[in-house]
């Protein structure tokens, strides 16, 4: 007999809390696994939230309506449909008495495709084991599995529970000469640095919200984890730009939105992957991790609530006019924040544009655990010397290919960026659409 807790799930890079709008199930009823357990919804996503597990429901621990932050349990599976439960939330230490209980036999986990954040299931490090939770704080925080077996844990069992792990964090920062690498290849920063203003200036001081903090420590994260290279080329877009402007109008006939540089981009993206796939794949460890599909992840600025990278699933299976509805599709769910969070997850390279914002080049950070992110910038009217020593007015774009160190070298990511800008150059879109 088990129960087991469930999570609010992290349904975006910079989402911190989530709403309950709905509970599909009360304290006592049964539940299949992968049946919807909840709705919930953000400023930027709506999800329905399935079970992890078959079992009665023990606890519902929010009521509809309730904010709640990501990763607080939010309900506890009894998966012993025989045992009786009592009605209504369960005192503090009876929840301390089920998790005991899941710590001293950890359920065997199957693998499923649903996110890993709903199940609190114990993953272990050779004969310790410990929670998604503590394994997701390890690695945000620079610490490896294996450094977690120095931690005494105060749970069953010497289990490591959540304030264990933040009690050996303190101690951990105060001394720099222990920090070890992440599983992940990042490593821990302690570094004492100045304060931020003096006693005299005249500053206003305004705390960050939850989705600033959590983009302040992904950001880190990744630049811990990754050692960014920049390539950036220049592309030379006019027989683009004389296309979109000679067909702009019959397309947005046909298909009711408006064709822009960006769907080229991301179809030159996807030849050059399929040209150059460990541009396509993530590091695991000392492992490659090589994907078969290519699913494209694209930034999207909403106005007024951050960014969000929803995910083109199988674009290497779509063609041009494909590419441009799926993103199309994804675009007008972010601006109504109708995204799930299937919208939001699985993406293995990513595309982000600020040409919209009048900037001709910038330098992205990378979204782990991919390897790899593409930017440019905006299309620029720009005298340029010809081949044949003329000077002429051309439409350029910059475009910059921000690559992970550890996997991709100079010669690779160079060659990937040389691909996408002669397929932009070259293409002949009147036979792509």
């Amino acid at each position: 007999m088990a129960r087991i807790d469930v999570v609010m799930p992290q349904m975006g890079e910079s989402i911190t809390t989530g709403t309950i709008t709905k509970w599909n199930k009360n304290v006592g009823d049964s539940i299949e696994i992968d049946e919807i357990l909840l709705e919930i919804s953000t400023d930027k996503v709506e999800s329905e939230i399935p079970s992890p597990v078959e079992g009665r429901i023990a606890e519902l621990q929010y009521p509809e309506g309730e904010t709640i932050d990501v990763g607080k349990v939010i309900a506890v599976i009894e998966d012993d449909p025989n045992a009786d439960i009592e009605s209504g939330s369960s005192s503090k230490a009876k929840k301390s008495e089920a998790s005991a209980k899941t710590e001293e036999a950890p359920a065997k986990e199957e693998v499923k495709s649903q996110p890993e954040s709903t199940s609190n299931h114990q993953e272990g490090e050779g004969r310790r084991f410990y929670t998604p939770l503590v394994k997701k704080m390890a690695k945000e925080n620079g610490v490896a599995l294996s450094e977690l077996s120095n931690i005494s844990g105060s749970g069953a069992g010497g289990r490591v529970n959540k304030e264990d792990f933040e009690n050996y964090l303190k101690s951990r920062g105060s001394q720099s000469s222990k920090s070890s690498p992440s599983a992940s290849g990042g490593s821990a920063l302690n570094v004492n640095l100045p304060p931020a203003y003096g006693p005299n200036e005249r500053v206003e001081v305004v705390p960050m919200d939850n989705m600033r903090k959590a983009i302040a420590k992904n950001m880190q994260a990744s630049k811990l984890t990754s050692p960014h290279v920049n390539s950036i080329d220049q592309v030379d877009m006019t027989n683009l730009v004389k296309f979109r402007e000679s067909f702009k109008n019959e397309f947005k006939a046909r298909e009711g939105f408006s064709l822009t540089y960006t769907h080229f981009v991301l179809y030159a993206l996807v030849q050059a992957i399929k040209e150059y796939p460990m541009v396509n794949a993530s590091i695991d460890g000392d492992n490659i991790v090589l994907k078969k599909d290519i699913n494209l992840g694209c930034a999207v600025a909403v106005p007024g609530n951050g960014l969000v990278v929803p995910v083109i699933k199988g674009a290497d299976n779509l063609n041009i006019t494909g590419i441009a509805r799926a993103l199309n599709d994804l675009v007008e769910k972010a601006r109504n924040k109708k995204l799930t969070m299937d919208d939001l997850s699985g993406g293995t390279y990513t595309f982000t544009n600020n040409g919209s914002f009048g900037v001709i080049a910038a330098t992205p950070v990378i979204l782990q655990p991919q390897v790899g992110i593409f930017c440019v910038g905006t299309i620029k009217k720009t005298p340029v010397v010809t081949k044949d020593n003329a000077i002429a007015i051309r439409d350029i774009m910059y475009s910059t290919h921000t690559y992970d160190h550890r996997l991709i070298d100079g010669e690779l990511g160079s060659r990937f960026l040389k691909h996408v800008t002669n397929t932009l150059e070259t293409m002949d879109p009147s036979n792509l659409f």
